[in-house]
């Protein structure tokens, strides 16, 4: 497990999934901001579910964030795309509802930094979110990511297109600004 100042990353239990299913991705609206692909209906404990207490693989880290307060889970947080060669990978993460504006979503961005960095070894750490998503970007920005740049209409979310910003953070770059 890796602990934050407010949150702990540990590995999915299968009692998260189907917390996460219902409170992360039945919601369209917001599945649909948080994710590049259409939504689409998946039942529960179907392979192609997006939440899964699955085996570790080399390209994705998926982890459970729990508030420390109360021991509740508040959430996922993954990195995705690892690639050991360039050493480089995506960070996301998505909060429930009810644990969202308390901070620790740039808690857990600093803990996923800490261990893309140093347990990892990872060199590089990229964002992409929306350009309206105020509360990543503030979380992004809050542990020493950089804008580095706007991808003008390059995501399609419920019936019109967004822009995205592309956020990076190398290892030897300083953890705040």
């Amino acid at each position: 497990m890796l602990n934050g100042n407010k949150i702990r990353l540990r590995a999915r239990n299968a009692t998260d999934v189907p917390i996460l299913q219902a409170e992360l991705y039945d919601d369209v609206a917001t599945r649909s901001r948080a994710d590049s692909r259409p939504w689409r209906p998946i039942p529960p404990g179907s392979a192609a579910a997006p939440y899964t207490a699955a085996d570790p693989a080399d390209d994705v880290a998926c982890f459970s964030v729990v508030e420390l307060a109360g021991e509740d889970l508040a959430g996922e947080a993954l990195l995705w795309g690892i690639d050991p060669h360039n050493r480089t990978a995506h960070l996301g993460i998505s909060l429930r509802p009810g644990f969202r504006g308390r901070g620790l979503g740039a808690d857990a961005v600093a803990v996923l930094c800490h261990y893309g960095f140093t347990v990892r070894g990872l060199h590089r750490l990229q964002i992409e979110t929306l350009a309206d998503n105020t509360a990543m970007i503030r979380a992004a920005l809050k542990n020493g990511f950089v804008q580095e740049g706007v991808l003008r209409g390059s995501a399609w979310v419920m019936g019109g297109f967004a822009d995205e910003i592309i956020l990076g953070r190398l290892a030897t770059e300083p953890p705040a600004s």
